[in-house]
């Protein structure tokens, strides 16, 4: 079983989680973050099995960082 790291973001109207470093866009949403997570989950299976390892070959992500700026 491999470990993906995951955003997960709460909006005012439920929260959207989605994977760093694979091929290809996955995005689920779910109205609470317990669900979001199984969600996009869910999708990451289904992304592998539909496209097949090949997505899982770009490197991995060592660390993510959330920062602010001013502009």
């Amino acid at each position: 079983m491999k470990q993906y790291k995951l955003v997960v973001e709460k909006h005012s109207d439920g929260y959207v989680a989605y994977p760093l470093g694979l091929k290809g866009v996955i995005v689920d949403q779910g109205d609470s973050y317990k669900e979001a997570l199984a969600d996009v989950k869910s999708a990451i299976k289904f992304h592998i099995e539909t496209f097949g390892e090949e997505v899982m070959d770009e490197p991995a992500v060592l660390e993510a960082f959330i920062a602010e700026t001013g502009v």
